[in-house]
């Protein structure tokens, strides 16, 4: 028989954006087993036919620097510096779960601290806002090819023989914002793709396309890098809102109308920081058989 590692888990959703997460917090049903590979797990159990299925894993973990800490691994097993859904999601498994007995809460992540402020009611958290930082826009930050000290903004990349004009953000992670008249399944699953590896990211990039529908409005899709299309994506919204405020196309706090629900995206004007809000669920909770030695 194959060796066999018991991992318990929990699967959460934000606005559709769903991930399986792990507890390291080192209670008795939290440790992973040092020979565990988590690229490896985050690949199986991300599996929507053979594992639990979702975006990816969160490991939600001690930490030094701050309250906590979060590790994000996508759906094909690289290692991400932030996600802005799941980062609401540990914080309501947190407070829930009584690890944490505070409405503010700091997250250590790959792409630095986070800030987050929760609501609660009737002693849950019922939403969560998200001090997403500041973003970048210089192509050596985001990271994108070229001068690194000029602003990425409707910059001409070619995908299959037609040619976007891609606003770069980085938010911990790089994004290539494309507005559009109307988006479409071809614009997301074929383009996207394309894009998402187009030599100007030296380490790939998630690729929204978007739709103002108003100054205070948009719509938006997402091709997340090392995932494909999810139903939502925190750090995607936030970066097209970013695009679209500097652009001069919305204001500074826009409704993001994702397929899985909505984000409440706010860029301050003094601070430079992004602001996130959005729900965070749980879905269901169980044991996930991990076979390292299994392949499919």
């Amino acid at each position: 028989m194959p060796e066999r590692k018991r991992i318990f888990f929990t699967k959460m959703q934000g606005a559709g954006n769903d991930y399986v997460y792990i507890d390291a917090l080192g209670t008795p049903t939290s440790l992973i087993p040092e020979e565990v590979s988590l690229p490896d797990l985050a690949r199986k159990i991300s599996d929507r036919h053979f594992g639990v299925g979702g975006d990816g894993l969160i490991v939600i973990m001690p930490s030094v620097d701050a309250d906590f800490r979060m590790r994000m691994f996508n759906a094909d097993g690289s290692e991400a510096g932030m996600c802005g859904n799941a980062s609401r999601c540990v914080a309501k498994y947190l407070y829930d779960k009584g690890f944490a007995d505070k409405k503010c809460i700091t997250l250590e992540t790959g792409s630095g601290i986070k800030i987050l402020n929760l609501e609660i009611s009737d002693g849950v958290t019922s939403g969560v806002t998200v001090d997403m930082g500041k973003p970048f826009m210089k192509r050596g930050d985001i990271p994108a090819a070229g001068d690194a000290d000029e602003i990425m903004v409707d910059h001409m990349v070619e995908a299959d023989g037609v040619v976007f004009p891609i606003t770069g953000v980085g938010m911990g992670n790089p994004h290539g914002v494309i507005f559009v008249d109307e988006i479409t399944d071809r614009h997301i699953h074929h383009y996207g793709r394309i894009l998402e590896t187009a030599e100007i990211w030296p380490e790939k990039a998630n690729i929204e396309f978007v739709k103002v529908l108003d100054e205070n409005h948009i719509e938006m899709r997402v091709w997340e890098r090392g995932t494909g299309e999810t139903l939502a994506c925190g750090t995607g919204a936030c970066a097209s809102v970013v695009a679209a405020h500097h652009k001069g196309l919305t204001g500074n706090a826009v409704e993001v109308k994702l397929r899985g629900g909505t984000l409440s995206i706010v860029v301050d004007n003094v601070s430079g920081h992004v602001f996130m809000r959005g729900p965070a669920e749980f879905v269901a909770e169980g044991v996930y058989d991990y076979y390292p030695d299994r392949k499919y």
